[in-house]
Parts: C-alpha cells; structure tokens; sequence
C-alpha cells in the first residue's frame, strides 16, 4: 500500500514509478490525479464532519450555559440547531467514509514502485544475469526430463493424482518420496542453524485481511483457494472515529466476507505475525523460515507445464522471511539471496542468478532477484528461488510497526524469498543426477537424510 501522503508530496515521482512498472505516461498521470481528487475529496469531507461534531459540542454546552442564564429563546435556538447537527452528522459522516474506502481500493490495486537500481524493461527478456555458479554437465547421454525419469522409476504418479484431485498434482512414492523430504529437512536444518532463521510451524489457512496484507488480495483473488465461500464487502467498525490527522488507512478498512484461504506460500502467515504489531528495534531483523505445503490455482498458466511438477497447485517450498529497519532491508536482501544460494551450492546444481527488471517482478516487490537452476532434461534455466524487499508496502497494509530508541514508531521493512522451493529442487536434483539407467544419484548434502541412500532405483 502506497502512502497517499507521500504521493501528494512527489506526484510526478509517482507517476515516473508507475511508467517504469509498465503504465504509459497518460494513463500514470491520470491515476495520480484522479488519486489526489479523491483524497482531496476525503479530506474535506473528514473537516465538514469534523467541524459539525465541534459545533455539536460546543452548542449542547451552550444550551446548558444558556438556561442557567434563563435565556429560553437563545437555549431553544441552539437546541435546534444541535437537532439539525444530530441530522447531518451521519450523511457526513457516510460520504467521508466511502470517499475513504474508494481510495483504499485504489491504492490496493497499485503495485510498489521499483528501487532505482532495478533494470528497466517489459519482461524478462531485460532480466540481468548478476553470476552464475557451477558449470553445465556432459552426460554422454540423451537427458530426459524429470516426469520421464518418476514415472520409469515408478514412483511418480500423475495419474493416480489426477484421479483423486485432477490435474496439476502429483503422487511420489518410496525414494522420490523420501528424497522430497530429506531436501526439505536439509533446507530447514541450514537455515536455522547456519543462517540465524527461526523456525515456525504457521497455519496453513488464513484470513483474508492476512491475505490482504502480503498483497494476495484483492488483485490476485483468483490464484488462492478458499475453504468458504465469500464476496467483497466493505466494513467499518460502528464506533471508529474520524481523524483529521491519520492520513494512512487505517479507520476505515476494506476487508471480506468471513473465509479462510490455503496460503499460497508461507510468506503470508509468516510476514503477517508482525501484523498490527509494534516491535522493539532491538529484534530487529527478525528472520523466520518455515517448510510448508502451498496451495496455487494458477488461474494464468492454461497451456503452461502441464507436464510434470514445474507448476502444481500444490507444492512443498522452504520460505525465507525477514522483518527489517529501512536501514537494514538492503542488506538483508543480499544476505538472504546467499542464504538460497547456499542450498543450491550444498547440492551442486548449476545455477545463474538474475536481478528481475521492472516488467517482471511481483506486485509487491521493490527489488527481486531469481535464482534460476539449469534443468538438464529441459535443456533450460527455470527459476527455484525469487528473494524479494518490498520496502514498508506490505508493512502499510498490515500496519506493521517497530519502535526506534527514543524515537516515534515506523513501518518496518519486509522481505521474502524462497530458501528454496522443493518441488523445484526435486526436478533438478533428478535431472542433474540422472544416470544413463534411468536410476538417480543422491547428492551427497543429503545421504544422511536417506539413511545413507545412494542411488534411487526402479524397485522390482
């Protein structure tokens, strides 16, 4: 969520940020100044509601200082008016109110604007490579690709997951099974032992003001699953009152009917337990990992992947998440970009990692680097790992603060980025170690987990 206050004061900085995000130069403008008429709009109304509950006030203690006088005609004069006040106050009141909630919903739908190092350009294509790690293997064999190299083994089943749930899931079974889990727990192990993560075990339901807050909602309502059936309305508690100096949203909330949504990554839950909170700058940064199942519709990729486990609606990743200062978000940002590098280096797959230009980066995001592993039997880097600062955006819509010494509180600075995601680990983990056979080598970072497993071959 954008601060309107800021927009008023940098309009033309405004605008700038939304072209470079891919909005052209009049359709940018345009946004920012029917911005600023409704927030005009709801500042005037916010004073007229404010000046009539003064004038409310001020008269009913007149009335009373007017009948110890025993002036009947000027106490009878102000009751009226009071009468009339009690009569206007609520369509004022109404009008400040959906002037704000039209501006909520506005802001909502617009997305961060880019830091001013990111790369301009309309898709990935203006992606730039930042290095790359390891090297392409020889196989001296044709490469097959992951869902050629489960199903041979037996232990990758779509069919099976497509009689149960339909299309886009998966069964694994014995050493694929097993594999999936160990690369968890090395990710998980890694991270809280060398990396300084705290482990957490979120909820994988939550409510849609949680969903809001990281930016799922409302623009992105058709990827998530939602265990009850809901539709958009707007809410306002009955006794909240108007602030002529609150400028962020905060009195006046759009939230949804009450369900509850599968997480479509542990970002959400985990980002969100700093919601409505005020943390002491002492803990800060607060990093928090967790492996979870994740839950996408993937209502834009009709015709992508639709072979094998590249894009699943359900899928296991390791989450990297960190609460920071603004002066801390920076680095925190490279410092959790190695910390996913580091499970790719452990395993020893070929990667590049690339900074995303501003065509391609998430709603939420500032800044975003990928990792992108090569997939042998794709013949193809695909991305394992997105690590994203989103500055105080996400902080705004969650009203997520921490405290400075001696100082009022700030919205924090968010991160996130996956450390890494399994699923995509387990493709490259089969393509890359695949063995002219058809059996699969298990890297060595991860034979204790497999009970000291080597090869992962066809049972008979």
């Amino acid at each position: 969520m954008h601060d309107i206050r800021w927009i008023r004061e940098h309009a033309e900085e405004f605008a700038r940020g939304l072209k470079r995000r891919g909005m052209s130069e009049a359709d940018a403008r345009a946004l920012v100044s029917d911005l600023l008429s409704v927030d005009e709009r709801r500042r005037a109304a916010i004073a007229q509601f404010e000046q009539a509950q003064a004038r409310r006030n001020a008269a009913s203690k007149d009335i009373g200082q007017a009948k110890a006088k025993k002036d009947e005609a000027r106490a009878q004069a102000l009751m009226a008016e009071v009468a009339q006040l009690k009569d206007t106050i609520p369509a004022l009141e109404k009008t400040a109110k959906e002037a704000e909630v039209e501006l909520e919903k506005t802001l909502a739908e617009i997305p961060n604007l880019p830091a001013d190092d990111v790369p301009d350009g309309a898709d990935a294509e203006a992606n730039v490579e930042r290095h790359r790690f390891g090297a392409k293997r020889d196989y001296g064999f044709a490469t097959k690709q992951h869902f050629e190299l489960g199903e041979a083994l037996g232990q990758m089943d779509f069919a099976a997951a497509a009689k149960l749930s339909g299309a886009r899931f998966v069964v694994l079974k014995n050493g694929l099974a097993r594999l999936e889990r160990a690369l968890g727990q090395l990710m998980l192990d890694l991270h809280t032992t060398e990396h300084g993560y705290t482990e957490v075990a979120p909820p994988l339901l939550v409510r849609d003001e949680v969903m809001f807050g990281t930016a799922q909602l409302p623009k992105f309502e058709d990827d998530q699953f939602f265990a009850v059936p809901g539709s958009l309305i707007v809410s306002a508690e009955k006794e909240e009152t108007l602030d002529a100096t609150e400028e962020s949203p905060s009195f006046l909330r759009v939230l949804y009917s009450s369900r509850l949504g599968l997480i479509p990554t542990a970002e959400v839950p985990l980002t969100n337990l700093v919601r409505d909170e005020i943390v002491e700058e002492a803990k800060l940064p607060m990093r928090l990992t967790a492996c979870t199942p994740c839950f996408r519709a993937e209502a834009g990729a009709a015709g992508k992947d639709t072979r094998g486990m590249i894009r699943q609606h359900q899928f296991t990743k390791v989450e990297l998440v960190s609460i920071a200062t603004p002066e801390q978000s920076e680095d925190e940002h490279e410092r959790m970009l190695s910390c996913a590098e580091e499970v790719l280096r452990r395993l020893d797959l070929h990667y590049r990692v690339v900074t995303l230009c501003t065509g391609d980066m998430g709603f939420a995001a500032r800044k975003t680097y990928d990792i992108e592993v090569w997939l042998p039997g794709q013949g193809a880097y695909r991305e394992i790992s997105s690590c994203s600062v989103c500055g105080d955006f996400q902080a705004r819509r969650m009203n997520a603060r921490y405290r400075p010494k001696g100082g009022s509180p700030r919205f924090v600075h968010t991160l996130n980025g996956s450390g890494v995601a399994v699923g995509r680990a387990l493709i490259a983990v089969m393509e890359t170690y695949q063995q002219d056979n058809g059996a699969i080598a298990v890297p060595g970072a991860l034979q204790s987990y497999m009970d000291g497993l080597k090869t992962i071959e066809r049972k008979q």
